[in-house]
Order: structure tokens, then C-alpha cells, then sequence
């Protein structure tokens, strides 16, 4: 049987990274290792044994059900790892994958029910590193955006702020006043971006998952589009000034990608 190859692109970084359960520090990096796998667009932390209490780490019996997730490994792994932690355990929070790039190094999930702290210095950093090559911009605007689903118009905007978000397809964040909230339905998801803040708030629409979201207090950097409706351009139908936009591909085009109803 052929061995998979995925190709790992990794630089180091100058971050001091700690992760914490309660009150015990698993992690605590001055070297951490940055990698993103390949046609996945966001990094990891590869980290030495030596910055990891190895104490706390013991091999999984068995490797996780299912294929990738979000915030699991996207190639092979050579070892899981369950973290015993402050009375707790993480199953599968830990691997080693089977990469050349990332020998000897050992990567954690970030998945929001595992570790209690992710520290970047002292700043707190949440659901992924943040990318030292990634620029985000949210710039107010006047062209005219619309916004349909299997030729249901679901928003129509000409006070758009468009956010520029780098490897990822242009967001269109409209006022709550030109979406048609009642085509839309309600979904209990709330998500977390690195650059931008806290998701509150989500919707569905028929056959499409949590296609809508906003930022009630978005972080001062991309203030602009505070209380703002976006849509998933990889899932809806969008005209800019009357020109029909192509479906975009990215990695939330995968709906297990997005957050999950906990209703």
C-alpha cells in the first residue's frame, strides 16, 4: 500500500507558548515550531519534548474515530497521545506525526473543549496560532451586494463593509436591516477567530449549515463589521454590482468545517 505524502511547510518562531489544563502548564515553548500542512490554510505549533511535562502524556490505545477534523492532524500520525491533566483527561490532544519536517516534535489540538489556556506571551490566543503571514482588513464600502440561495434572495445591501482576509475568499458583512432574517433559521453555534473575535451568532438555511454568522463585539481591528451578517461565499449565490461571483473553494467549503448546531 502506498504511503500518503503530504507535504509540511514549517518556520520557527520567536513566541514564548504555554498551554494550560487548570491549573498545570503541559506546554511551555520559547522555540515553537510553526508548520501548515499542505492545501490547509491555517498553521500549527510543532513542539520539542523537552517544552512538554512528557509526565503528562501517555500513548492512546487506540487512534480517534473517524477521518480529519478541524483541529486534528490533516496526514498521518505515528503516535496519539491522551493528556492527564489537573484531574482531567484529553483523549487524542496530542500526536506525533508521521512527517520528516516534524520528527521528534509533537503537535496539541486547540479544540475549544481541550486545553483550558492557549498563551501567545501573556496575550491570550484562542481555536489556532495566529499566522505571522496573514493580514486582515474589513474596509466599508458602496457597491452593491446580493446575497441568494437556490434563486431565494436572502440579502440586498449597497452599505456593504468587505473584509480581506488572507487565503480566504473576500466576506461580505451587510447591516442586519438588509437581510431577510425570516428566510434565514436561527442555529445555537458560536465559533471563535483569532483576528476577528467571538461568532454569537449563526443561521442556517435550508441545506446549508450555519451559512450566516455575525460578530457582536469583534475585536477593535475589524470593528467595523461589529453586529454585521456574512454569508459563506462557498455555499450561496453573490453578485457584486450585478455580476454573479463564482462559488469559491476553501477549506469551509467542507460543511464539518463550520460550527456545529449544539441545540
Amino acid at each position: 500500500m502506498q504511503k500518503q505524502v503530504v507535504r509540511v511547510h514549517t518556520e520557527f518562531s520567536d513566541k514564548w507558548v504555554r498551554a494550560m489544563v487548570g491549573g498545570t502548564t503541559v506546554v511551555d515553548s520559547r522555540a515553537p515550531m510553526l508548520f501548515w500542512e499542505q492545501d490547509f490554510p491555517i498553521p500549527s505549533y510543532a513542539f520539542d519534548a523537552v517544552d512538554i511535562r512528557m509526565d503528562l502524556l501517555m500513548p492512546s490505545g487506540a487512534p480517534p474515530h473517524g477521518g480529519p477534523t478541524f483541529f486534528g492532524p490533516k496526514g498521518p500520525v505515528a503516535q496519539w497521545y491522551d493528556v492527564h491533566a489537573d484531574g482531567r483527561v484529553l483523549p487524542h490532544a496530542a500526536w506525533r506525526r508521521d512527517s520528516p519536517e516534524l520528527e521528534g516534535r509533537i503537535t496539541f489540538t486547540w479544540a475549544p473543549d481541550a486545553f483550558d489556556r492557549w498563551l501567545e506571551e501573556e496575550e491570550e490566543v484562542h481555536s489556532h496560532p495566529r499566522d505571522p503571514h496573514k493580514r486582515v482588513e474589513a474596509l466599508p464600502s458602496s457597491r452593491h451586494i446580493t446575497v441568494s440561495l437556490d434563486g431565494v434572495l436572502l440579502a440586498d445591501s449597497a452599505d456593504p463593509v468587505l473584509l480581506f482576509e488572507t487565503s480566504l475568499p473576500t466576506r461580505y458583512y451587510l447591516p442586519r436591516a438588509d437581510v431577510f432574517l425570516d428566510r434565514l433559521s436561527p442555529a445555537q453555534n458560536r465559533s471563535h477567530c483569532p483576528y476577528k473575535g467571538y461568532a454569537e451568532d449563526y443561521w442556517d438555511a435550508p441545506g446549508s449549515p450555519s451559512v450566516a454568522w455575525s460578530y457582536p463585539a469583534p475585536y477593535p481591528a475589524v470593528g467595523r463589521i461589529r453586529d454585521r451578517i456574512a454569508f459563506y461565499n462557498e455555499s450561496v449565490d453573490i453578485a457584486v454590482d450585478g455580476v454573479r461571483l463564482p462559488r469559491p473553494h476553501s477549506v469551509f467549503s467542507d460543511t464539518k468545517n463550520r460550527p456545529v448546531d449544539t441545540a
